[in-house]
C-alpha cells in the first residue's frame, strides 16, 4: 500500500521526519518496505531577480551577479551559466538549502549538497542560481532556469511552480499490509495509527450533507435480492456534472501513489477509496434502465463485458449489480462497459456497498481478475462506512464537477451489530512483561477507535467496525503492544521451558528414521514440485503405483500458473525422474534419490478427508547407474533391481512392518516393464519396478532405471504400534544352526519358500536366510538348488531331537507347498 506523505499530513500533523515516521510505523506493526522521494525538492528555493551581471575578476567563464531576493540587501552570487542576464527572474538556493545534485561519478545517482557561504576563485558567493536539473524539474542543464517576468522576487519557488501545474515534491511510503489489517489500506487508516503512536489528533474530512437516507427516492431505488452477499448498499445521485480534468492537487496525489488520472468523476471515486478505504463505483445514471439497482446472484453461467473491454464468463453464484433489464457490474470487482462514465455523462450514480469478502474472493479468483476494489473487499472493509464515503464523493463531485446532489438511498437489510470483548488490565502486563497503566491502555485503545467502559474491574471494549481481525482479549493486548512499540517490550531475563517433551507424530517419527537410514546408505533426499502438466500426470496414472491404485482421475488446479502446473501429481515418480535426468546429463555416474511427498487423485476412498478426493503420503526411491565404482580391490558393477529390493527390505524391516511379502508380476504396465508388488499381510502397499523404454526416452534418460514407491501413510499406520522401544537381555543359552539345500523348479520363487520355512519353524526358529543358489551340470537343467541357513534358539538349552523335529517339519512344508526335494 503506497501512502503519500503530503496526503497523510492532511489527517494528522505528526511532526516526524520521514525516517522517524517509517521507524514508528514499522514498530507499530505496519512494516515500511520502501520510501521513495518523488517530484522536485524546492525547500529553501526562492525567486530572485538578477539586478547586475559583472565579469569575475579571476575567471573568464564565471560572472558576479547581484540578485534581489525580496528581503534585505541584494546577494552577491557567483554564476557559471552563459545565459544569465540582468533583469531575469531566476530560482535561487539560499545559504542552508539542501540540494540533491547529479553525481559527478554516477549518472544515475544524486549527491546531497548543502549550500554554504563560500569563496569561488577569490570572490564570496552567498547562494546559487539553479538550473532545472539541479532542482529535479527536468534533465536540462544547458543553463540556469529563467522564470516568467511575472514572478515576484522573494516568493517561494514551490508556490510559483504549483501555479504552473508542476508536481510538488512528495515522499511515497510503501507499507506491507498484512491480511489481518484491512483498516490500514487507506490514508486515514494509516493516519489513525500515526495519531495513536504520536499522541496527535486525527482529523477526518467533514461531511456537510445530510446522511438521513431512505430505501428509495423519487428518482431511483435499490433492491437487494442477495442480502448474504450484500448487507449494505448506499447510492447517491449527482446531477448536472461536467466531465473534465480533476484538480491538479488531486491528480498529483493519485499519480504519487501510482494511479493514472482519468477525469474528475473517476478520479474522485479513486481518491475517496484511497482516503477512507471504501471502494466506490460511478454509473452513468442515464444508462441504468428503469432507474433501478438490483443486487443479485447469477443463476446460470453468464457472459459479461467489463470496463477493460474484455468479455468474461461468469460462474453460477457470481454477485452482480443489475438494472431493470441487464447486468451492469460485477459486484466488488469491476464495472461494466455498458454503464461506464464517458465524456457525455451528465448524471452520476455513486455506488458504495459492503460485499461479502469470501464471495468477492471466489469471484476474483474464478475470473483471474484482482482489482483495487476486490483487494479491499476480500479483506473486509468497514461495514458501517458506506453512506459516509458516498457522501464524501458526492460533495467532491458537486465542488469539482459542478454537480448537484439530488438524493440518496441506503438499503441495509442486515444492519451491523456491534461486537464487544472484555480486557483485564493486569492480563496486559502479564502477557507483555511490561507494566502498562490502565489509563494508558484506555488512551491507546480509544485513539484507534475502541469505545471503552469499566465494568467489575475489567474494561468492556466495543470493537471498531473497521477492525474485523479483533475478536478477543489477546487481540486487544496485541493492539496495546504494537502501539506501545514492540521495541519498548523488555527482553525477559529468563524464559519458562515446558517440562514435557514435544510430541512427534508416528508418521513423522518414522519418516525421519527412514530418511536418516537412506542417507546413510548413500541416497540423497530431494523435494520436487507437486504440480505437473495434465499429459505427464495422466501418463503416471498407473494402477501399479500406490497413489493411483484406487483409480479415479487427476486433480486439476484452479487458475494454474502455466500448462506445466495444471494438475496435482498422482505419483511422486515423475518429479524424481526429472532430478535423475538432470544429474545424469551433467555427468553423474550413480543416481540414488528418495523423496517423501503426497500424491493426489480425484476418487472417493476410505482414506478420503474431502469427498471424491484422496491424498496419500508416498515414499519414492530411485536408483540407476553405477552401484560400485572400480577400485584396487573392487570391480565396477551397475545397479540392478535386486539392489533396490535389498534397500526395500532394509527400509521396511527398520520400521518393523509386519508380514512383508514381495510378489513378482511379469507383465508390463504404463511405467514399468515388470514389477514386484509389495504387501503387508493382505494389504498391497506399493511397487518395485523398472521404467519402460518409452518413459526413460521421454525424460531423456539412458540405462536401466529402477524405482520403489510405497504408500507411506499406510506403512506409518501399520508400523506405529512397533515404535515403542523395548530391550531384551542377551540369552545365556547357545543357539543351534542348521543348513539345508533343496532342489525346486527354476520358476519357483524363493520368497514364498522363506515364508513357508518361517511358518513351519514355529517359535524355535529365530532367523532364516538364503546363502546359496545353484543351477548347473550337477542337477537337472529344469531345477535349481537353494540353500537356507536357519538359527534356532530358546530360553533354555535346546536338544538335538527338538531341532531335528523342526527341520523335518520345514522340509515337509517345502515338499508339500513348493515341490522341493532335499538335496543329498
Amino acid at each position: 500500500m503506497k501512502i503519500s506523505a503530503n496526503w497523510l499530513r492532511d489527517y494528522v500533523d505528526h511532526g516526524l521526519s520521514i525516517e522517524e515516521l517509517s521507524d514508528r510505523l514499522t514498530m507499530a506493526g505496519l512494516e515500511v518496505e520502501d520510501v521513495e522521494q518523488i517530484g522536485p525538492r524546492l525547500d529553501g528555493i526562492i525567486v530572485g531577480e538578477v539586478l547586475e551581471v559583472n565579469p569575475h575578476p579571476n575567471a573568464d567563464r564565471l560572472t558576479l551577479c547581484s540578485v534581489n531576493v525580496g528581503d534585505g540587501e541584494p546577494l552577491s552570487i557567483v554564476c557559471g551559466a552563459s545565459n544569465v542576464a540582468a533583469g531575469q527572474k531566476v530560482p535561487v538556493a539560499t545559504i542552508g538549502t539542501i540540494l540533491h545534485l547529479p553525481s559527478r561519478t554516477d549518472d544515475d545517482a544524486l549527491e546531497r549538497i548543502e549550500i554554504k557561504k563560500s569563496k569561488i576563485r577569490g570572490e564570496v558567493s552567498h547562494g546559487m542560481i539553479c538550473a532545472e536539473n539541479e532542482l529535479g524539474l527536468s534533465e536540462d542543464h544547458t543553463g540556469i532556469m529563467v522564470l516568467d517576468e511575472g514572478a515576484i522576487a522573494g516568493t517561494s519557488l514551490e508556490d510559483y511552480v504549483s501555479d504552473k501545474n508542476v508536481p510538488l515534491a512528495d515522499t511515497v511510503i510503501d507499507i506491507a499490509i498484512t491480511p489481518n489489517r484491512p483498516d490500514a489500506i487507506s490514508h486515514i487508516g494509516v493516519a489513525r495509527d500515526v495519531a495513536a503512536i504520536t499522541g496527535k489528533e486525527l482529523k477526518s474530512p467533514s461531511i456537510s450533507i445530510s446522511l438521513d437516507c431512505k430505501e428509495s427516492t423519487a428518482d431511483f431505488s435499490v433492491q437487494i435480492d442477495a442480502p448474504a452477499g450484500c448487507p449494505t448498499y448506499a447510492a447517491i445521485l449527482v446531477k448536472g456534472v461536467e466531465i473534465k480534468e480533476s484538480p491538479v492537487w488531486m491528480q498529483q496525489r493519485l499519480s504519487a501513489i501510482g494511479l493514472r488520472p482519468r477525469n474528475n468523476v473517476v478520479d474522485i471515486t479513486n481518491y475517496v477509496m484511497y482516503e477512507v478505504g471504501q471502494p466506490l463505483h460511478a454509473f452513468d445514471f442515464e444508462l441504468l434502465a428503469g432507474a433501478k439497482i438490483i443486487v443479485r446472484e447469477t443463476s446460470t453461467e453468464t457472459k459479461f463485458t467489463t470496463l477493460d473491454d474484455v468479455e468474461r464468463e461468469l460462474p453460477i453464484g457470481t454477485l452482480m449489480i443489475a438494472d431493470r433489464d441487464r447486468d451492469v457490474a460485477i459486484a466488488g470487482v469491476m464495472g461494466g462497459q455498458n454503464s461506464e462514465v464517458t465524456a457525455d455523462t451528465k448524471n452520476v450514480l455513486i455506488e458504495s456497498a459492503y460485499f461479502n469478502p469470501a464471495q468477492i474472493r471466489r469471484t476474483a479468483k474464478a475470473l483471474q481478475l484482482q482489482t483495487e476494489a476486490s483487494y479491499r473487499f476480500e479483506r473486509g472493509i468497514d461495514p458501517t462506512a458506506q453512506l459516509r464515503a458516498a457522501a464524501r464523493a458526492a460533495e467532491l463531485m458537486a465542488k469539482f464537477a459542478g454537480g448537484e446532489i439530488d438524493g440518496c438511498v441506503n438499503a441495509n437489510p442486515a444492519p451491523y451489530e456491534p461486537r464487544f470483548a472484555t480486557l483485564r488490565p493486569e492480563r496486559v502486563s502479564h502477557v507483555l512483561g511490561l507494566v502498562v497503566p490502565e489509563d494508558r491502555i484506555q488512551s491507546l485503545l480509544t485513539s484507534i477507535g475502541f469505545n471503552i467502559s469499566s465494568e467489575n474491574g475489567a474494561l468492556k471494549c466495543e470493537i471498531p467496525s473497521f477492525r474485523p481481525d479483533v475478536e478477543r482479549e489477546i487481540d486487544m493486548i496485541e493492539e496495546v503492544a504494537r502501539l506501545v512499540g514492540y521495541d519498548a517490550i523488555p527482553e525477559p531475563s529468563r524464559s519458562a521451558i515446558p517440562n514435557h517433551p514435544v510430541s512427534i507424530s508416528p508418521q513423522r517419527q518414522l519418516r525421519e528414521q527412514v530418511s536418516n537410514l537412506l542417507s546413510s546408505l548413500g541416497f540423497k533426499e530431494v523435494v520436487t514440485n507437486s504440480m505437473l502438466s495434465r499429459e505427464v500426470a495422466e501418463s503416471f496414472c498407473d494402477p501399479i503405483l500406490p497413489g493411483a491404485r484406487f483409480g479415479g482421475e487427476v486433480v486439476d488446479t484452479l487458475n494454474p500458473v502455466s500448462r506445466e502446473m495444471a494438475t496435482l501429481r498422482p505419483s511422486v515418480l515423475p518429479g524424481v525422474i526429472r532430478v535423475a535426468a538432470h544429474n545424469l546429463n551433467r555427468g553423474r555416474l550413480s543416481l540414488k534419490y528418495f523423496e517423501f511427498g503426497n500424491s493426489q487423485m480425484r476418487v472417493h476412498t476410505e482414506h478420503s478427508i474431502l469427498e471424491n478426493y484422496t491424498e496419500r503420503e508416498c515414499l519414492l526411491i530411485l536408483s540407476s547407474g553405477q552401484h560400485d565404482l572400480p577400485g584396487w580391490d573392487t570391480s565396477a558393477r551397475v545397479e540392478d533391481i535386486f539392489d533396490l529390493k535389498g534397500i526395500a527390505e532394509v527400509v521396511l524391516d527398520s520400521v518393523h512392518l509386519p508380514d512383508v511379502r514381495f510378489v513378482p508380476i511379469y507383465e508390463a504396465s504404463k511405467v514399468s516393464t515388470h514389477h514386484i508388488d509389495i504387501y503387508s499381510g493382505h494389504e498391497r502397499l506399493g511397487v518395485l519396478g523398472q521404467l519402460t523404454d518409452s518413459v526413460t526416452s521421454a525424460f531423456d534418460l539412458r540405462g536401466d532405471i529402477f524405482f520403489l514407491e510405497v504408500d507411506w501413510s499406510s506403512i506409518s499406520e501399520f508400523s506405529a504400534p512397533f515404535l515403542k522401544k523395548h530391550y531384551d537381555a542377551f540369552s545365556r543359552h547357545p543357539v543351534v544352526d542348521r543348513d539345508i539345500a533343496v532342489t525346486v523348479s527354476r520358476s519357483e520363487a524363493v520368497g514364498p519358500m522363506v515364508k513357508s520355512i518361517r511358518d513351519a519353524g514355529g517359535e524355535l526358529l529365530v532367523n532364516v536366510s538364503v546363502f546359496d543358489l545353484y543351477a548347473g551340470d550337477q542337477i537337472d537343467a529344469s531345477l535349481k538348488s537353494v540353500a537356507f541357513a536357519m538359527t534356532f534358539a530358546a530360553d533354555r538349552t535346546l536338544r538335538d531331537e527338538e531341532v531335528d523335529e523342526e527341520v523335518t517339519q520345514i522340509i515337509s512344508s517345502l515338499e508339500k507347498n513348493h515341490g522341493a526335494k532335499l538335496r543329498q
